[in-house]
């Protein structure tokens, strides 16, 4: 019975070492999974192909956002596809700063833009333009999944370009 119990306990040992792992992976601390911008074969694009943002991360939802009027005592007055661009992304930064965020930390963005009066088609280039100064710069190296699509009107004559984002950062 002893040798029995023995071979048994030989046998059994090694399948027991290799579920409990080795022991010096229990001390190890395992880094924290972060979130990754991948490029596309367009590295000079202003967007990324795609974005992954782990379970662990919190996800921030920000609803769209139009420009501010240039003149408050003018509240038509938003002016092209470059200043409302700059007036959303500028609304949207002070927002993700007040939850301690920054514009690095935005994953996605949906932005609907009208035809200009001038065309009837989207300013894309303007907003590129300005998209460029926010994203994928020396001091802010991280850009969005995006997707931009023009639509035939938004809330308000005015209103050239909306944009919505999600942000995402590791605890």
């Amino acid at each position: 019975m002893k040798r029995m119990t023995i071979a048994l306990m030989t046998a059994l040992l090694p399948a027991a070492a290799f579920v409990a792992g080795p022991a010096s992976a229990a001390t190890k601390a395992v880094p924290k999974p972060m979130i990754e911008h991948k490029m596309g074969p367009n590295a000079n694009a202003p967007i990324a192909a795609s974005v992954s943002v782990p379970a662990a991360a919190n996800v921030v939802y920000l609803s769209g956002q139009t420009a501010s009027p240039i003149d408050p005592a003018k509240p038509d007055e938003l002016g092209d596809t470059k200043t409302q661009t700059l007036s959303i992304l500028t609304k949207i930064k002070a927002q993700l700063e007040g939850m301690g965020m920054s514009m690095g930390d935005i994953v996605k963005m949906t932005i609907f833009m009208v035809g200009t009066p001038e065309t009837g088609k989207m300013d894309a280039a303007s907003m590129n333009e300005v998209f460029r100064t926010f994203f994928g710069t020396a001091e802010q190296p991280n850009k969005p999944a995006r997707s931009t699509v023009q639509v035939a009107a938004l809330g308000r004559p005015p209103v050239l370009i909306e944009i919505e984002a999600v942000a995402a950062k590791m605890p």
